[in-house]
């Protein structure tokens, strides 16, 4: 699989990831990671939250700063 950022003519880059937020698949250089907190357990009560990585791009990671 190759980088959709690195998509020139005559350039691939092997994708090392999945994006998180628009799902195509990104390069080292074009890869930020992140942390975000996802929630979960009993619906009644104080839910469990964990930290985990999440892949963006530099692209969904301007759209979603702005």
């Amino acid at each position: 699989m190759h980088c959709l950022d690195c998509r020139v003519p005559g350039k691939t880059s092997t994708a090392v990831g999945v994006r998180h937020d628009c799902g195509a698949a990104v390069c080292r250089e074009h890869t930020l990671v992140a942390h975000r907190v996802v929630r979960g357990g009993r619906l009644l009560g104080r839910p469990g939250e964990v930290t985990v990585r999440t892949i963006r791009c530099t692209t969904c990671a301007a759209a979603q700063a702005a």
